[in-house]
């Protein structure tokens, strides 16, 4: 246990904040089940709109530094080739991955 009044005091932010970062990262691993599900539904417009708000979210908590700036790249890269794959459009050679496979 912290001693000084300094250590005390970070160590109530480190609980504060702790908690706060959980929430954002739960919210954003929420939101993204969300658009999966829409995509394994073939809701393409909900999907879409799913991908919107996963992209907010995860802009948002890389903004706050709770995840990386990469990492929400990488999620938003990742869903936006799932969600264009799954329209009309899209590969149906399409892995669980969401990459298209390539046996040449």
């Amino acid at each position: 246990m912290p001693h000084s009044a300094s250590a005390k005091k970070r160590h109530r932010q480190n609980l504060r904040n702790r908690e706060r970062n959980r929430a954002v990262k739960s919210d954003l691993k929420s939101q993204v089940r969300k658009l999966l599900a829409a995509i394994s539904a073939g809701d393409v417009a909900k999907a879409k709109e799913e991908l919107r708000t996963v992209a907010k979210k995860a802009d948002r908590a890389a903004a706050s530094k709770t995840i990386h700036k990469n990492r929400a790249a990488r999620i938003k890269s990742r869903l936006t080739a799932r969600v264009k794959n799954a329209g009309p459009g899209g590969s149906a050679a399409a892995t669980a991955k969401g990459r298209k496979t390539s046996k040449a």
